[in-house]
């Protein structure tokens, strides 16, 4: 037995590998390899960090990568978006400059990686650094004619910076900046820090504890000087049929100004304008009239307002009975009965539109297209010639319709 074992050894060989070469052909041909670029950047995840130093410089933060798997390995691959690490290990390096290798780790087998791109960089590790400074006001524009401002005041007063050393190094401010512009109140307010350099240039990549700062600022209006609210006036009555609906003017607060301060301290709490005439008007109205004040008073700026009034017509409703309904593309040898022959219609919109609407601008049509003989209820469809008016209801809402034969007379 074992002389029989060993004469045909080499045979049982040469056949166990000729059906594991045909057991490997067909697996491959069923599942091939493929060879593709992954379809989305891997982003390279950082261990190993010196927390008392940050990276600087332009470090990529992601790979591309060409792997190579079977077609049915691919489709996890895609799928899961754990399937690949990508690590950039910064275990024991000091501060200074470095060339890193990232390392490719697939939780997926069997997959090949042909490339990585870039497969290694270089990066510069600082020591990480703080700092405390001041926090600085920078004031822009001027508070509304009339008004002052007076002492800010800020919390907290100084705020901590921290980031890489050499850019640290260049902070020179820690700066908040608050606009004026027109203001005529009280100022209490948050506002972003923003760390700069010498030249006042914003610096980034460094950190700001607090990121804001709470200003209050006191905006008084001088004497002589008074806010006063526009009130117009205007006299008058829209056309019939239509009503007014809004009265604005810009600005609707003027500042006025007197040497003496008694007569300003008399006034009321609003000025009038010259009195606009809305008299007969059917749309809206826009104009700048001038406001009326006591003499040793003026106006700060434009001694005119800009006025506009919102005229609309009255909405309204109508009903129109007994409205003949109108037949349209019978079909050829057919004749037609309808029941009823007439329908109420109910339309709302504009009173100068429902009362300018005459009989021959509205009609009530059945369209009977592609209707054979036999019995049918259809919605009457309402044709108007006016725009702006809608159809609110038609009474019956639909309509039955007999269509027969048309009958040929006998001669």
């Amino acid at each position: 037995m074992l002389r029989w074992i060993g004469t045909n050894l080499r045979t049982f060989l040469l056949a166990f590998a000729l059906a594991l070469a045909v057991w490997v052909s067909a697996v491959t041909a069923a599942n091939p390899d493929e060879t593709r670029q992954f379809p989305a950047a891997v982003p390279i995840e950082f261990i190993g960090q010196d927390p008392g130093l940050v990276v600087t410089g332009g470090v990529p933060d992601s790979v591309e990568l060409t792997l190579r798997a079977p077609q049915s390995v691919w489709e996890e691959l895609t799928g899961r978006k754990d399937a690949i690490r990508v690590v950039a290990d910064l275990t024991g390096l000091a501060a200074g400059t470095h060339t890193v290798e990232v390392q490719v780790q697939v939780g997926i087998r069997p997959v090949r990686v042909i490339s990585v791109t870039p497969a290694a960089f270089d990066l510069t590790l600082e020591p990480l650094v703080t700092r405390t400074l001041p926090v600085e006001l920078i004031l822009i524009g001027d508070p509304s004619t009339g008004y002052r401002s007076g002492d800010a005041a800020l919390d907290p007063l100084t705020a901590l910076v921290s980031g890489p050393q050499s850019v640290v190094a260049k902070v020179a401010h820690v700066t908040a900046t608050l606009d004026l512009t027109g203001m005529r109140q009280d100022v209490n307010t948050s506002i972003p820090l923003t760390a700069t350099d010498a030249d006042g240039a914003a610096l980034a990549g460094v950190g700001i504890h607090p990121e804001s700062v709470q200003v209050t600022l006191p905006v008084t209006q001088l004497g002589g000087y008074r806010d006063l609210a526009v009130k117009v006036v205007t006299y008058g009555r829209p056309a019939s049929g239509y009503t007014l609906i809004s009265v604005f003017s810009t600005p609707a607060v003027v500042t006025v100004f007197s040497n003496d301060p008694a007569l300003i301290n008399a006034l009321p709490g609003y000025v009038e304008t010259a009195a606009v005439d809305m008299g007969g008007a059917n749309a809206d109205i826009e104009t700048r009239q001038a406001l009326i004040l006591p003499a040793g008073v003026a106006v700060v700026g434009d001694s005119t307002v800009l006025v506009q009034i919102g005229i609309s017509p009255i909405r309204g409703s109508l009903k129109l009975t007994n409205q003949a309904i109108v037949t349209t593309n019978l079909g050829s040898g057919l004749q037609v009965r309808i029941s009823p022959l007439y329908v109420d219609v109910i339309l709302t919109g504009p009173l100068p539109t429902l009362n300018s609407l005459s009989p021959s601008g509205l009609r009530v049509v059945l369209d009977l297209t592609g209707l054979g003989p036999g019995t049918h209820h259809i919605t009457p469809q309402v044709e108007l010639s006016v725009q702006g008016i809608v159809i609110e209801s038609i009474l019956p809402g639909t309509v039955e319709v007999v269509i027969t034969a048309a009958v040929t007379p006998t001669p």
